[in-house]
């Protein structure tokens, strides 16, 4: 067991491929298995339509709330594990996928490499990021950004809809 002192952390959860409900149930699951890791809290699943290429299905998300002793990389690693485990496969840009799992945020910590950007970029331009994670921490801000919920004053939430409760 690690001694590094836990680390509050935020998942996104997107699918729009090979049954989207089971794959985020199943991806939640996962997620509550991850080594020095503690599943808080999930979102609701929502509801939205696809950005990206046309013709895609729309997506469900939901948002996950973690406590970790991992870092960034190694939790962005174990995330990629997850999605590789569920089948995804690393094609076209927002094409669609079985499972997408984002690292959202990692505390208050701001960074950019080529691997990881924290927080996620334009996730505080995005209903189907902010409608769930308002709904898991009400009251987080967003490093660089601000609150959440007035973030979510900002933006449109045409399209979103709630379609599962955790």
């Amino acid at each position: 067991m690690s001694t590094a002192a836990y680390e509050r952390a935020y998942v996104g959860l997107g699918s729009n491929l090979a049954d989207p409900l089971t794959q985020l149930r199943r991806a939640i699951k996962a997620l509550a298995q991850l080594p020095d890791t503690c599943l808080l809290s999930y979102s609701s699943l929502y509801s939205s339509p696809a950005e990206g290429p046309d013709g895609q299905p729309d997506y469900l998300n939901a948002v996950a709330e973690l406590e970790t002793r991992l870092s960034p990389l190694d939790l962005l690693d174990a995330l990629q594990g997850i999605e590789d485990a569920q089948g995804r496969s690393r094609g076209l840009r927002w094409g669609a996928r079985t499972l997408d799992l984002d690292l959202l945020l990692w505390g208050r910590q701001e960074q950019s490499s080529a691997r990881l950007k924290l927080p996620h970029p334009e996730m505080h331009q995005r209903a189907f990021v902010l409608v769930p994670l308002r709904e898991v921490a009400s009251a987080l801000e967003i490093p660089g950004h601000g609150l959440v919920t007035k973030l979510l004053d900002a933006i449109s939430r045409v399209g979103l809809r709630v379609v599962a409760l955790p």
